[in-house]
């Protein structure tokens, strides 16, 4: 069996479709978006369909793309890497043969997941996925996507003079904990689904923890 044959299988019963869109999926070289955050978002999704409805195979493409163009945190083209992911989402599945209608439908969601866009998702499928790829930024494993790529850009994990920046205003270019404040913890009150709601208030008190230990810690 091979490697991405292997992958496919987290995404059942979806795995032909899988096998299919994983080459095209991720960058090889990003951790915090690669194979294992897909598999995330999958079963964030896959729990979220559950209660909500929705089209699962969509939202299953959708998943596997969303992130298939990569652009990085600090790039000027960063608001647009939704918008890229949908055009080259697009390309794929016409590709594959997909009729117009359900491949729109994928680009949408893919196109509307993101924050730095700021679109809004207007269909089930696309507030699916939008509440599924924010449930992996915060909670523990939002910690620890934080703290990764603040290391891959170069960035401190606090300023050791005004942690909590009393005294400044807040950076995350330049401190990890300060994206705590100007993104994660905003993501809560933003989710489009009910189920999202709810797991999402669990996993902010997670986040929230990870937080005050660290600063403990300090």
């Amino acid at each position: 069996m091979t490697e991405i044959s292997k992958l496919a299988a987290a995404f059942a019963p979806h795995e032909d479709l899988a096998a299919v869109l994983l080459p095209h999926a991720f960058a090889a070289d990003d951790g915090s978006h690669d194979a294992a955050h897909l598999i995330r978002v999958w079963k964030n999704a896959a729990r979220i369909q559950a209660e909500e409805g929705g089209d699962a195979g969509l939202l299953a493409a959708a998943v596997l793309l969303h992130d298939c163009v990569s652009v990085e945190k600090n790039s000027p083209l960063r608001a647009e890497a939704s918008r890229l992911a949908a055009d080259k989402a697009t390309g794929i599945l016409r590709g594959l043969g997909w009729d117009a209608g359900e491949t729109a439908a994928v680009a949408h969601a893919i196109l509307t997941h993101s924050f730095s866009a700021n679109i809004p998702p207007e269909t089930l499928e696309a507030k699916i996925l939008q509440d599924a790829d924010r449930l992996d930024a915060i909670g523990m494993v939002g910690a620890a996507r934080c703290f990764y790529i603040a290391g891959r850009m170069g960035s401190g994990l606090y300023d050791p003079l005004d942690p909590l920046a009393a005294a400044r205003e807040l950076d995350d270019k330049a401190f990890a904990i300060d994206h705590f404040e100007t993104k994660l913890f905003r993501l809560a009150d933003g989710f489009k689904t009910e189920a999202g709601r709810r797991l999402a208030r669990e996993r902010e008190k997670r986040l929230r923890d990870v937080l005050a230990m660290m600063l403990d810690e300090i």
